[in-house]
């Protein structure tokens, strides 16, 4: 009987996703834009759509006001001091990336 319950609290969220307009591939194409959309470097229309959906879906929502408060929380940090060893550590890795491509 428990098992009849659990499906029975699922089964409404199928729809209600679908009567949004959206799903699980129109989020993922609006979670690519999250970034340049919070930098505002979108255009209006963009924006726009992006917060239709996010009004209507409070997955994305939530993502996207937890990405608001890291990057906020990164513009608002010092920068750690990088020793030379880490200087010369990471330039190393950045040359062997760029090579393998």
């Amino acid at each position: 009987m428990a098992q009849g319950n659990t499906s029975k609290r699922q089964r409404p969220s199928a729809p209600t996703q679908r009567n949004q307009g959206h799903g699980k591939a129109h989020c993922l194409r609006i979670l690519r834009q999250l970034s340049a959309y919070i930098d505002d470097e979108l255009s209006g229309d963009i924006c726009d759509e992006i917060r239709r959906h996010l009004g209507a879906c409070p997955n994305c929502e939530t993502f996207v006001t937890s990405l608001r408060q890291t990057v906020s929380l990164c513009r608002h940090s010092p920068t750690p001091p990088l020793s030379a060893a880490n200087r010369a550590l990471m330039r190393k890795t950045i040359l062997e990336t760029t090579r393998v491509r």
